[in-house]
């Protein structure tokens, strides 16, 4: 009897590594299409929003564990890597970014409407189809400064290139480009102590002052002033512009770039002053003309973590007024040991302290959702971790509501309407600020953490955000949006 127990065991585990394996050998036919889908037709394929480029099949598999677990359907793998593949035998998809997360789980529901999958394919993305006319023009882009968020943004344009490329780094100005800084620049980009190493190759060109990175040539360009430079003479032109140094945050100041030759377009990666365009896309960038509007700014990454999560509780429940605390990791603005600081407390060591702050979250919210002008007040406290931030919003809403129904409101925003992308429902126990660092929304909803009073009135909410990448992803969003370079969607 026992031998024959520990030979069923021994079964069930070959049987479950099996179909382990299997799975692996299904993801691997998804990934393949994913590649041959974005460099050859430029379609990207997403899963519920989480990118499907340069993912492990484990990753794959994993993604749809946690389909499972947020939406309570199975998505199963080999449907997913069949829809994909489908996709490969269309010849006249336009350039476009699908969820085959989300055409799985329709195909799960609604196959018996349909023959096969094609058929179903081509009623769901009819829209997609035949639109040759609609091929995206790459946009040149300009990195102004290369600091954290530079070169963030520099990697991630770099990863999206390709046939599905929507805008092009052709140069990063600093103020020198010596062989030295070339050298110190590109090994900054190449290695990160919070991010990684750069998936890719660099090369540095000294002699034409340029770093090729995975064949795409980058010049180096010095400047100590916006208006000195002829982007023209290096083959940029109609380009975007994005200012990351943060000096400059007012209207004419930043119009000094417009008058550089192949400048058409400004983005500043923190907030504006004045009537600047504060914009947290996904929420507000619809709001204003970008023909005609020539300057904008991403606003913070304080900002674009809460400002989602507050307009699904404003759009729902009503905001009545509250407070929001930001537990943010350190940055290059406090000094490493106590020493001189423009600004009280900063000038103490960051590395051994946490540090209260002030931060201009409330006032930059009201910017983006009007109605909670005066409704918010905020702080900060600075910690001593190099990335991965989390914000506290107390509020008080305007009717009763349950903890089931502030979770349910923010889940259905995170996979359904146009909020996909900025936020991430967690619902891990165990969550800490490293889990976030590298996720692609700037708002990581921390499901279990949530509140709410015995009086149903008012709510605690916990979103964690990285406030490097997430927010570095929003500037790409918002880039890519100002450009006119963005492609149909499928969410």
């Amino acid at each position: 009897m026992e031998t024959k127990t520990i030979q069923t065991k021994k079964d069930a585990y070959d049987k479950e590594l099996l179909s382990w394996v299997e799975k692996e050998k299904a993801s691997a036919e998804l990934i393949n299409a994913v590649s041959r889908l974005i460099y050859e037709k430029s379609v990207e394929l997403v899963f519920f929003r989480n990118t499907l480029i340069d993912v492990s099949s484990s990753e794959v598999l994993k993604l749809h564990q946690y389909a499972k677990d947020i939406i309570s359907k199975t998505v199963d793998i080999y449907v997913t890597s069949q829809l994909a593949n489908e996709l490969l035998t269309f010849d006249d998809l336009a350039p476009s970014k699908i969820d085959i997360g989300k055409l799985s789980d329709e195909w799960t529901q609604e196959q018996g409407n349909y023959g096969n999958t094609a058929a179903f394919l081509s009623d769901k993305l009819t829209g997609f189809m035949g639109q040759h006319a609609r091929t995206v023009e790459p946009r040149d882009v300009v990195l102004y400064g290369f600091g954290r968020i530079g070169r963030l943004v520099a990697r991630e344009l770099i990863r999206l290139s390709g046939k599905g490329q929507q805008l092009k780094l052709k140069a990063i100005v600093t103020r020198s480009n010596s062989d030295a800084d070339i050298m110190k620049r590109s090994a900054l980009l190449r290695m990160d102590s919070v991010h990684g190493a750069f998936r890719g190759n660099i090369t540095e060109d000294f002699i034409n002052k340029a770093l090729i990175i995975n064949g795409q040539i980058v010049k180096m360009i010095e400047a100590s002033k916006p208006d000195d430079i002829n982007y023209e003479s290096y083959g940029i032109t109609n380009a975007v512009l994005i200012d990351n140094t943060g000096i400059v945050r007012d209207r004419d100041s930043l119009a000094l770039h417009l008058k550089s030759k192949g400048i058409s377009k400004v983005m500043l990666t923190a907030p504006g002053k004045g009537d600047l365009p504060n914009i947290v896309y996904g929420v507000n960038h619809d709001d204003f003309d970008i023909e005609k509007e020539t300057i904008f700014t991403a606003a913070s990454c304080t900002t674009n973590a809460i400002v989602p999560v507050l307009k699904v509780i404003e759009d729902n429940l009503g905001i009545e007024k509250g407070h929001i605390e930001t537990v943010h990791a350190y940055t290059n603005d406090q000094n490493l040991l106590d020493n001189m600081h423009k600004k009280f407390r900063r000038g103490r060591s960051a590395a051994i302290n946490m540090v209260i702050t002030e931060t201009g979250a409330a006032s930059a919210v009201s910017k983006v959702i009007p109605q909670l002008k005066d409704k918010l007040t905020a702080n900060a406290v600075r910690v001593p971790t190099p990335n991965g931030s989390l914000a506290i919003m107390n509020l008080s809403v305007k009717r009763e509501t349950s903890l089931d129904e502030v979770k349910a409101l923010i889940k259905k925003a995170a996979l359904e309407g146009p909020l996909v992308s900025q936020i991430k429902y967690s619902i891990e126990p165990e969550l800490v600020s490293s889990d976030i660092i590298g996720n692609s929304c700037p708002a990581v909803f921390d499901s279990p953490a949530t509140i709410v009073s015995p009086d149903k009135r008012n709510i605690v909410l916990y979103v964690w955000y990285d406030n490097e990448f997430g927010y570095t992803k929003q500037v790409v969003r918002l880039a890519k949006h100002v450009s006119n370079v963005r492609r149909l969607v499928y969410f």
